[in-house]
């Protein structure tokens, strides 16, 4: 979120051209939404959640986003909306931070939002998939769903998944269309520490809702002492 696509294409070394989307900023992106991705060598822009290959119409094609924002890794190569495009369609997706809401299950009240981005303010490279689908009308429209594991660490303590982040050694790999072998792809995937560098604030319930938005969304606020249910 909240990125330039000058920034993106200098980050990821890109091809800097003019068929490359320009997207305004948003810091509080909803499914459906559009999102920079990038594939090999390109950027390009994809509708968040992705489309199942089965849907006939765009009415049941965008109520099936919101259900298909995040595809489990351990299961993704099994799962019939996400699989061929696991196999052969991955992409990055770069932002600048993402919001997690704790559950009941953490130390903090269940719902508040938080933001999580890098220690150092570098960008994040989150593993993503994509795939295109034609509309009954003939309309062509690209989407992505981010990649999340097992969450560690502090990151546990607010919520059970995270996304997973894919280090810059290993975007040639992930993004090449040729590589379709998933216990391969499975491994590009493993981060012995997926959690290190990145930090956590709380934000306010403002992000709770879509017509918010604006770089205030981001703003540390003051919590209480962590609560427990012991």
């Amino acid at each position: 979120m909240a990125q330039s696509q000058e920034e993106i294409v200098a980050f990821f070394n890109l091809t800097d051209d003019s068929s490359s989307p320009t997207l305004p900023l948003n810091w509080n992106i909803a499914p459906t939404n559009e999102i920079y991705i990038v594939k090999a060598g390109s950027l390009e822009s994809a509708s968040w959640g992705l489309i199942a290959p089965w849907q006939k119409n765009m009415v049941d094609a965008r109520a099936g986003q919101s259900h298909a924002i995040n595809a489990r890794s351990e299961s993704i190569h099994e799962k019939p909306t996400f699989r061929d495009a696991f196999r052969t369609s991955r992409c990055l997706i770069p932002a600048t931070g993402y919001y997690e809401w704790a559950t009941s299950l953490g130390k903090y009240p269940p719902k508040q939002p938080f933001y999580i981005t890098s220690r150092d303010g570098s960008p994040l490279s989150i593993a993503g998939i994509c795939s295109t689908w034609r509309s009954e009308k003939g309309e062509v429209i690209q989407s992505a769903s981010i990649i999340t594991r097992e969450a560690i660490d502090e990151l546990a303590t607010i919520h059970s998944r995270m996304p997973v982040f894919m280090a810059r050694d290993r975007w040639s790999e992930w993004l090449d269309p040729q590589n379709r072998e998933v216990e391969k792809l499975q491994g590009l995937m493993a981060n012995a520490n997926p959690a290190a560098g990145l930090i956590t604030r709380p934000v306010s319930s403002r992000v709770n809702l879509v017509a918010n938005n604006g770089p205030e969304l981001i703003s540390e606020i003051e919590l209480g002492e962590p609560q427990t249910l012991f």
